[in-house]
């Protein structure tokens, strides 16, 4: 398994941008898929947007497709989430995910490491 840190969070004003970045520990960083999730008070987790280890391939979740950005730097163990437009209704603790093989990215049941996540707030 790895261990998963995330950081970045904040405040911030609808419409501005932030990136976050998870950064992980342990060896095989490149042979996991991760994924960034999202929990509002309240609400469930729900999935924010992925991306594999081989490939790259990314999938979004509809509620922010064109506005943020997944990607990853295997040298630096690390993926990052450009999140850009932000609305109010982003405003939730982020998580990274990590998972071995192919399945469905967007569940979270599919990942065996979690991070603590990171505050994300966005006043409007």
């Amino acid at each position: 398994q790895v261990q998963l840190v995330e950081s970045g969070g904040g405040l911030v004003q609808a419409g501005n941008s932030l990136r976050l970045a998870c950064t992980a520990s342990g060896r095989a960083f490149s042979n996991y898929n991760i994924g960034w999730f999202r929990q509002a008070p309240g609400k469930e987790r729900e999935f924010v947007a992925a991306i594999r280890s081989s490939s790259g391939t990314t999938y979004y979740a509809d509620s922010v497709e064109g506005r943020f950005t997944i990607s990853r730097d295997n040298a630096k163990n690390t993926v990052y989430l450009l999140m850009s437009s932000l609305k109010p209704e982003d405003t939730a603790i982020y998580y990274c995910a990590a998972c071995l093989g192919i399945g469905n990215y967007a569940s979270v049941g599919r990942y065996d490491s979690w991070g603590q996540g990171t505050q994300v707030t966005v006043s409007s």
